[in-house]
């Protein structure tokens, strides 16, 4: 809409012989260039449609961007509290952005790190690891995961207020 606008606009001062000829296509340039399709598609082929399924059983649709974690994705859409997860660095995660993937996604992931294997194991209660568990803050969205389903796991009894 602001688009046509603007080209009525430089159409407009393009017919008035008042402005001087370089104004009027300056405005004709700028409004073409905001106009191109490759400035409108850089945000658009970055996104990345998820689903994620609450402990409730409930599907929701997730909308993220290549580049973001997972993490960020699902406190976005309000399935993950942005409290419980301050930082995006392994050192500090607590494993409250745990998610359980499906083995076709988790093939399309690299393999978990060393230290996201230990904090996973350090918060499950049998000090096993769940082979569909990754911390969200560790995934990193890409178009290769457009339509990745993920699960969210029941809040553990002692993160429970």
């Amino acid at each position: 809409m602001a688009i046509a606008y603007l080209r009525r606009f430089a159409s407009r001062i393009a017919r008035n012989a008042s402005l001087s000829s370089s104004f009027g296509s300056s405005i004709t340039r700028s409004s073409a260039s905001s106009s191109s399709p490759s400035a409108s598609a850089k945000v658009a082929d970055r996104i990345v449609k998820l689903s994620a399924v609450d402990p409730d059983g409930n599907k929701r649709e997730v909308i993220g961007l290549s580049g973001q974690t997972l993490l960020k994705a699902l406190t976005n859409q309000g399935l993950i509290d942005p409290d419980s997860h301050r930082l995006e660095d392994i050192d500090a995660c607590s494993a409250e952005c745990e998610v359980h993937i499906a083995q076709e996604w988790l093939e399309k992931l690299p393999p978990a790190s060393y230290d996201e294997k230990y904090v996973l194991k350090r918060n499950s209660r049998a000090r096993v690891l769940n082979k569909h568990s990754r911390l969200g803050c560790q995934v990193v969205l890409s178009q290769e995961l457009q339509g990745m389903v993920v699960a969210l796991p029941e809040p553990k009894p002692w993160d429970i207020p």
